[in-house]
């Protein structure tokens, strides 16, 4: 009776050996691969990418993302229309209206900004601190803006074309000029001027004035929202995880992949944006505190439309629902990490 039990034992050691060596043996399940371009240099404004990349929860949900930073010589909506990559940041809902004018067939899933953080600057105490004065002041502004923005603020604020001067992202005609006013991003160019000036600007953020865009959206193809439904519900959970653990975790790795992608960014800057971005409720604000970061509405998007067309700078009888979907959004996804 001992051998039998001694045998049995030795039948059971070995069937648990094989079975490790097995589990060991077997390939481990095979990650989607992913490319992901972004509209411009690495940067805090693109943290929760980078965040979902560095503390693994793209893996956790199956992705192999590798992240392009834009910059002159990389346009990603370019890349995406093209199928170079899978998906890519989109800088606002303006340039959504001219994918469905011009019929390429990309669609906005999500949009990590709930407040497009566009703004104009102005020296203060120069009789331009209110945003009703700065109609009467030369405006630099990029070309861009010019064809966009400025259209609108024309329309609804009254400001002049005889007014506005380039914008080629130097500061010094601005700094030269009192009188004058500078676009710029909320988390980017305030920064800048404090220690290019040494004086603290005054700053308007176009949101609190009606400017209801989206901004730093994610995008894809219409075939890839066909064949991979999966996929791009996955991408887009894993990002909006990954912007919740930016804001409110530990974001040290993923300041270390920006910095290693764009060796010019500071940690006095990536410092200031993520400062920025909570302080106005960039990425965490409106219906996000509802639905989740992420969140696109019908009504907004009517809205801002709205005001667009109004403007003159997109047709009134474009079908701009043909742009985005609500499909992969609105679930309430990740609001667990944001602070009680």
């Amino acid at each position: 009776m001992y051998d039998a039990r001694l045998a049995a034992g030795a039948r059971t050691m070995r069937l648990v050996a094989l079975l490790i060596a097995l589990l060991i043996a077997a390939p481990a399940l095979a990650l989607d691969k992913v490319r992901f371009a972004t509209d411009w240099r690495a940067q805090a404004e693109h943290g929760g990418f980078y965040q979902a990349v560095a503390d693994g929860t793209y893996a956790r949900y199956g992705l192999d993302v590798t992240i392009l930073q834009g910059g002159p010589q990389l346009n990603a909506r370019l890349l995406l229309a093209a199928g170079r990559v899978d998906f890519a940041m989109g800088a606002n809902t303006i340039q959504m209206f001219e994918s469905v004018q011009q019929n390429v067939p990309v669609v906005t899933l999500a949009s990590m900004f709930q407040v497009d953080p566009v703004i104009f600057m102005s020296h203060p105490g120069v009789g331009l601190d209110r945003f009703e004065d700065l109609p009467k002041a030369t405006a630099f502004i990029a070309s861009d803006m010019r064809a966009s923005v400025w259209q609108w603020l024309k329309q609804a604020y009254g400001f002049k074309d005889q007014n506005a001067k380039p914008y080629n992202f130097n500061s010094a005609p601005f700094l030269a000029d009192k009188t004058s006013i500078q676009e710029g991003i909320l988390t980017s160019e305030p920064y800048a001027i404090e220690r290019q000036g040494g004086f603290t600007p005054n700053v308007f953020l176009l949101h609190d004035y009606g400017y209801d865009s989206y901004s730093t959206t994610i995008e894809t193809r219409a075939d890839t929202i066909a064949k991979s439904p999966d996929l791009v519900q996955r991408f887009v959970d894993a990002s909006i995880v990954g912007w919740y653990n930016y804001l409110y975790g530990d974001n040290a790795q993923a300041n270390a992949m920006i910095k290693r992608d764009n060796p010019e960014m500071t940690d006095g800057q990536i410092a200031y944006s993520l400062a920025k971005m909570k302080e106005r409720g960039i990425v965490d604000s409106g219906d996000a505190l509802t639905f989740g970061v992420g969140v696109i509405t019908d009504a907004r998007m009517k809205s801002f439309f709205d005001k667009m067309a109004k403007a003159g700078v997109v047709p009134a009888d474009i079908d701009y629902k043909r742009g985005y979907t609500l499909r992969f959004i609105g679930k309430k996804v990740g609001m667990e990490l944001r602070p009680k």
